[in-house]
């Protein structure tokens, strides 16, 4: 049996309005905007007041939900994104290649300011010959071939999974969330008041699934904004300096990817500024770094080259 809760009056659009401005507002006053909003459409008869109480959970609900994921929440997260990439872009089947990114992927991490998620950061080569490189909620990273090539030496790369790691420490892969998302499940979970059938539950955990695809959508079409990519570059120099290594790397790397940058490309030249642009802005951040007495040792050297030597 289809149970339905009937209501006072027809939900007016001006209600519907309040609860957008509610999903909009900051982290800081949803929860409070939220519960007023809701008492004064019970007060005015549009809900009733259990309706009213049900709405201003939702909203609490919600304003724990923009200020921080679990790390439970982040990996379940970032594995579904993970999902997403891996349809499209294959795996690298070299396990000696894939063991060594991820000891070198590792050791950066941890002097990172986010040296821990939960079940710990994973790094995977992607067998395409497209220059890029991806990094979901939760610390999932992956690097293409293409992106591998443009490395000389172990430095670069490290420069390249800092980048990465970057972008995971700053959240802005959660960031993707398009604020929409919770307008509507505010405005579907209020309609529908304490109850909802099937169908409707269905609706708003479909909203849920569509967050998923909004960090898929920013990752592998759009691409971060300008500023996060400077973000994320200025925290891969210093993860780069307190590992030990050169934090010149970024500029190298970056100078490899402006000598192959392809306008109008599919690869990172459509998701990130000019590689010239985040030279310019990364520089002073490199300069302020600690310099390591040699940017290389045979040690390195040999085992990156054992490393790639069958790619």
């Amino acid at each position: 049996m289809k149970m339905t809760i009937r209501i006072f009056r027809p939900v007016s659009s001006a209600f519907v309005a309040v609860l957008a401005i509610v999903a909009l507002s900051t982290c800081s006053s949803f929860g409070e905007i939220g519960g007023l909003g809701a008492q004064l459409a019970a007060d005015a008869g549009y809900i009733s007041d259990t309706q009213a109480d049900a709405v201003g959970d939702a909203a609490e609900s919600a304003e724990k939900a923009f200020e921080t994921l679990t790390p439970e929440q982040e990996y379940y997260v970032g594995r579904s994104v993970a999902a997403n990439i891996l349809a499209d872009y294959p795996p690298l089947d070299n396990e000696s290649a894939n063991s060594y990114l991820n000891t070198l992927g590792q050791t950066l991490a941890m002097v990172s300011d986010k040296p821990f998620t939960f079940k710990g950061y994973r790094f995977l080569l992607l067998d395409s010959d497209e220059i890029n490189a991806f990094a979901t909620p939760g610390g999932f990273i992956f690097i293409t071939r293409g992106m591998l090539e443009c490395a000389t030496d172990e430095a670069m790369l490290a420069a390249v999974l800092a980048h990465e790691i970057g972008h995971v420490q700053l959240e802005h892969g959660i960031k993707a969330i398009k604020a929409s998302r919770w307008t509507d499940t505010i405005t579907k979970t209020a309609i529908a008041g304490v109850a909802m059938t099937s169908a409707e539950m269905a609706e708003v955990t479909a909203v849920f699934d569509d967050s998923i695809g909004d960090i898929t959508q920013t990752l592998v079409v759009n691409g971060y904004s300008k500023d996060q990519e400077k973000k994320a570059d200025e925290a891969a120099a210093v993860i780069l300096a307190r590992a030990g290594y050169d934090s010149e790397a970024i500029i190298f790397m970056l100078e490899e990817m402006n000598r192959r940058w392809n306008p109008g490309g599919h690869d990172f030249a459509a998701t990130h500024p000019t590689p010239n642009e985040r030279i310019r802005k990364v520089r002073k951040t490199v300069d302020s770094q600690p310099r390591p007495e040699r940017s290389s040792t045979p040690v390195r050297e040999e085992r990156y080259e054992r490393a790639f030597s069958e790619i």
